[in-house]
């Protein structure tokens, strides 16, 4: 049992047993059978098998689960019910064991514990309200409405209404889409309307604060209740679900802020354990790029699948140490090495490999800024393509037996150098596919939330400067999912594949970036274009309106996971693609024109984006 729940469980424990004791001494009293019952020490050993009965059935009815400073009438009648059992239950085996008790002890001794039982859990229940209610006189508490008349819901209020400090707020008003709810009061507080009369419910009552309390919905109905509720100025915040907390864990739950990944409304992806052990357990397991915002989740996601050894490659290495160290404190039955290096290094890569002979290899290093590719197309060829190459050799060479390249949405239909190199990438993985003992594969996905570069952590910066926050185009759109589900998501690819797969990741629906500022602002307290002005500052070189995951003719193939589907390949000359990849390596270096002309005829592709033109140095084929 945790030590919190021990802590927490003990006293009731106690206390019961001695209640099991003061109940059938004073019902013995009341009944005039004293003399009766306690006619020798034997009786004493009867009632501790009675009240070890007693908590047996308490704890059958998980009785000592509940947290009794939020216990309600359900928990009441819990007790009421254990109490007539574990009677009736002890009465039975007391017959068995031939012990003779009068009827009517029984009868009074139960009637009495359901007193002291649930007597000294309520106060307890006070004695906690009292306590929260003097500790939270000095919080600021803003006028609350509470969305959801449920459990969690009931939980909220009660809290705050005890000024408990974890949940700062006045309870004015509920909310519930259930019409049975409506009307009724929780705590003293109405439930009032629908999701749909947030509103006019915010206006009507001054409100100051939105909780949003019901965490069981789906991600899509919070979604659609979240994009309400920004359309006030009211502060946005939820809480988890507490069916999912342990008991030592409900008296901390605090209310959050809504951020930017529940307006995304995905369903939360699950690891799947078992294709992710039949691959990497006992595994040393090489990640490139290891220091990166998909290279570390990758670390973090991997280290719980209890490989060998988990080494960390990366240009970088304050970002490498600092995952070194996390990963140590949390596992540290796992070797975890780190090697510095580039793997446009071709010598330092087979040094890597030769050095650990990794069984699994995930390619997350890459060159990934649009703007600063177009800029510098040298970089992203040597890094994105022949860097790849380099690892996909080393690989090869040394019979890696699962191999997995992180490529992007952007490698579809490219616009841009980066897209164009990311293609050649998955281009270099295929080729390689059908002659090794690799089983070589990509996983194919749009932008993360929150990672190196990305807009989230731009327009938060942003925000906290005052504005303006900025926008290339209004018309704009991304596909988005979390780091922590691509990274899961990616895993479980790598165990499906047979080589030769691009897996694509269902991102679910495409976000507006304009929206998505818009509503990161209102997150943040302001209002779009009054406290906190958007400015489109046009699209950017190589960057397209709209991304797509598959190319024309790659077509989709369902899996076993529902989020994961694997394009179909397009065909290419392979002898022609090697011979084009050494002709791109030996255009000098200053020769930008026949960069792009080649990296054109590498990838057919490859295109301007609508609405802009090619740099003049660029061929177009």
């Amino acid at each position: 049992m945790d030590l919190h729940i021990a802590k927490r469980t003990a006293p009731l424990l106690i206390l019961d047993i001695i209640a099991t004791y003061v109940a059938y001494w004073l019902a013995s009293l009341l009944t005039n059978v004293y003399d009766e019952v306690f006619i020798s020490n034997e009786i004493f050993f009867i009632l501790g098998i009675l009240a070890v009965v007693n908590i047996a059935i308490m704890g059958a009815f998980r009785l000592y689960n509940n947290l009794w400073e939020y216990a309600s009438v359900d928990e009441a009648l819990q007790i009421v019910l254990s109490v007539v059992i574990s009677t009736l239950v002890g009465a039975v085996f007391l017959w068995v064991i031939n012990v003779r008790l009068p009827i009517r002890v029984f009868i009074g001794a139960s009637i009495l514990l359901v007193f002291l039982m649930g007597g000294y859990r309520l106060l307890w229940r006070i004695k906690r309200r009292k306590k929260r209610a003097f500790s939270g006189d000095n919080v600021d508490r803003p006028r609350t409405l509470v969305v959801g008349a449920g459990e969690t819901g009931s939980l909220t209020i009660n809290r705050m209404a005890t000024k408990d400090p974890n949940m700062p707020g006045i309870p004015i008003v509920a909310t519930d889409d259930d019409p049975a709810k409506r009307g009724l009061r929780i705590h003293g507080v109405k439930v009032e309307g629908s999701t749909d009369d947030i509103e006019e419910l915010v206006r009507k009552y001054d409100i100051q604060q939105i909780v949003v309390a019901i965490p069981s919905s789906t991600p899509a109905e919070r979604k659609r209740i979240y994009r309400v509720c920004t359309k006030t100025e009211c502060v946005l915040k939820t809480l988890p679900n507490i069916r999912d907390l342990r008991i030592d864990e409900l008296g901390d739950v605090a209310l959050r802020d809504v951020d930017v990944t529940d307006l995304l409304g995905r369903e939360e992806v699950q690891l799947d354990m078992r294709i992710a052990y039949a691959y990497v357990a006992g595994e040393t397991v090489l990640v490139t790029g290891g220091g990166g915002s998909i290279g570390s989740e990758l670390c973090r996601q991997l280290a719980k699948v209890a490989p060998r050894r988990i080494v960390i490659f990366d240009i970088c290495e304050n970002d490498a140490y600092m995952l070194r160290q996390e990963l140590l404190r949390s596992y540290d039955d796992i070797a975890i090495d780190i090697e510095i290096g580039s793997i446009c290094n071709d010598a330092r890569v087979n040094e890597v490999f030769e050095k650990y002979h990794p069984a699994v290899v995930f390619h997350a290093a890459a060159h990934k800024h649009v703007p600063l590719m177009e800029v510098c197309p040298r970089e992203a060829i040597e890094n994105n393509v022949f860097g790849t190459l380099n690892v996909v050799r080393a690989a090869d060479a040394l019979g890696v037996e699962h191999f997995t390249f992180i490529s992007t949405d952007k490698a579809v239909n490219p616009t841009s150098v980066m897209g164009a190199t990311k293609r050649m990438g998955e281009m270099i993985m295929q080729y390689y596919a059908r002659t090794s003992k690799t089983v070589f594969a990509a996983v194919r996905f749009g932008n993360v939330l929150g990672s190196n570069g990305s807009v989230i952590p731009l327009f938060k910066k942003q925000i906290a400067e005052g504005g303006p926050v900025t926008v290339t185009h209004p018309d704009i759109e991304r596909f988005f999912m979390t780091i922590p589900e691509a990274v899961q998501l990616v895993i479980q690819a790598g165990g499906m594949a047979k080589g030769g797969e691009i897996f694509v990741l269902d991102m679910g629906e495409p976000v507006r970036i304009d929206d998505l500022a818009r509503n990161m602002i209102r997150l943040s307290g302001f209002e779009p274009d009054v406290d906190i002005p958007v400015v489109y500052t046009g699209l950017r070189p190589g960057e397209k309106l709209y991304e797509e995951l598959l190319l024309s003719g790659e077509g989709m193939q369902k899996t076993k996971n529902d989020l994961i589907y694997i394009g179909h390949e397009i065909a290419f000359d392979p002898a022609a693609f090697e011979e084009n990849l050494m002709l791109l390596r030996a255009i000098p270096e200053p020769d930008e024109p026949a960069l792009r002309a080649k990296l054109r005829e590498l990838v057919p592709t490859f295109h301007a984006p609508d609405g802009q033109t090619l740099p003049q140095n660029a061929a177009v084929g």
